[in-house]
């Protein structure tokens, strides 16, 4: 029990962290406007939560102008995938050994 709990990744452990990682394992990229609708949170919640991603090099920000507005893209990195598949796993061998 104690080697699967090793696996479970603090940085996934709220809600909003957990969900745009799921929605970046299922889509290529999704802008800010996007992550927000779907998340339902506000402006300021998924700026920090995404700053908090980016910094453990879970996602890619970009941000870019198209035409004169500016557009924010995340993407899932590499090291992202990876970790997250393994909290995934974590927790479902948890729930499988309840």
């Amino acid at each position: 029990m104690k080697n699967i709990i090793q696996h479970i990744n603090k940085a996934f452990d709220h809600r909003i962290r957990l969900g745009i990682m799921s929605i970046l394992m299922v889509n290529e990229s999704a802008d800010f406007n996007t992550l927000k609708e779907l998340l339902g949170v506000t402006d300021g919640n998924l700026a920090s939560h995404a700053k908090a991603l980016e910094a453990e090099e879970y996602i890619a920000i970009e941000k870019q102008f198209i035409g004169k507005k500016p557009n924010t893209s995340y993407k899932a990195t590499k090291l992202g995938k990876k970790a997250f598949q393994e909290h995934i796993e974590a927790l479902e061998k948890l729930i499988r050994k309840s």
